[in-house]
């Protein structure tokens, strides 16, 4: 190899070191969908603890129902969101679309999960099989948060994934009780909504 064709390589890492530094530096987006995320499904959660403790007298139905119109809400603004912050500053910088992918394939993860235990409900006829979505939703976050971590060098997120990780297991004891929800509630506005809100307040006002 000529001492140009060196020159030339050292060049080239360079310019891929000063682009991974730069999308470090760029605020992450996105905040925006998590704060949705941790309002609809955590009040979802708090009415589905008032359906499992007898305070609303409704059909089990009911909880399709909640669910369901919950995800189709939530849809319905994430949709909007993404258009927005698509046009934000620094939307097509590596730190956002690397973490953008990564929480894309939370979300995908989460709704393929729960059609499938929709599925294994429906064969054994029972509901056991949706007990464990509550784990599975906060040990997906705690990936989403580990990724968005890595790829803006944000320290505190890495506390999120931690703690994400944390609670999968922890919230399973309260499985059985009408508890699991206000704890599944309290774990989307600390992990989804109030993350989520420091996010926004980061994101730029005026072009990078």
């Amino acid at each position: 190899m000529t001492r140009d064709q060196v020159q030339s390589v050292h060049d080239d890492i360079a310019y891929m070191k000063a682009l991974a530094q730069e999308g470090r530096q760029a605020p992450l987006l996105g905040g925006s969908i998590l704060i949705s995320a941790g309002i609809v499904f955590g009040l979802a959660s708090i009415v589905a603890y008032g359906i499992d403790s007898g305070i609303l007298n409704v059909p089990p139905v009911a909880y399709a129902f909640l669910w369901g119109g919950a995800m189709l809400i939530f849809f319905v603004i994430l949709a909007w969101r993404i258009r927005k912050t698509d046009r934000k500053p620094g939307a097509q910088s590596a730190a956002n679309r690397a973490s953008g992918a990564g929480w894309m394939g939370v979300g995908l993860g989460i709704f393929v999960m729960a059609l499938s235990m929709a599925v294994i409900g429906w064969k054994v006829q029972s509901s056991i099989p949706s007990l464990i979505f509550p784990s599975l939703i906060f040990a997906l976050y705690g990936s989403g948060w580990a990724v968005s971590a890595t790829m803006s060098d944000q320290k505190w997120q890495w506390k999120l994934a931690i703690a994400c990780w944390i609670a999968a297991p922890l919230i399973a004891f309260l499985t059985g009780s009408p508890l699991m929800w206000l704890a599944y509630a309290a774990g989307l506005f600390l992990f989804a909504l109030l993350p989520g809100v420091l996010l926004v307040r980061q994101e730029p006002s005026e072009v990078i």
